[in-house]
């Protein structure tokens, strides 16, 4: 079993790598973009093959290492 995972900052917390993004996307001439958010994507093969137990596995990762809980958010999706 695989996890995506996706670890995103929090809105209200500022995003430096986000508006230097944004800026860089404006000086290589891109027109229309309002906002840019910066976040992490990260790919986890398991062993694991039930998919409750995936679950909580990946939920303990994120609490616990992958994401800053005070500043970021996280979302994940099992594939078989």
């Amino acid at each position: 079993m695989k996890a995506r995972i996706h670890v995103t900052l929090k809105q209200g917390v500022l995003d430096p790598q986000g508006k230097a993004i944004s800026h860089t996307l404006e000086a290589l001439g891109f027109e229309g973009v309002e906002k840019v958010r910066q976040g992490k994507f990260i790919e986890i093969e398991l062993a694991e093959t039930d998919e409750q137990r995936a679950s909580e596995q990946v939920e303990q990762m994120c609490q616990k290492l992958l994401a800053n809980m005070v500043i970021e958010n996280y979302d994940y999706k099992l594939v078989s």
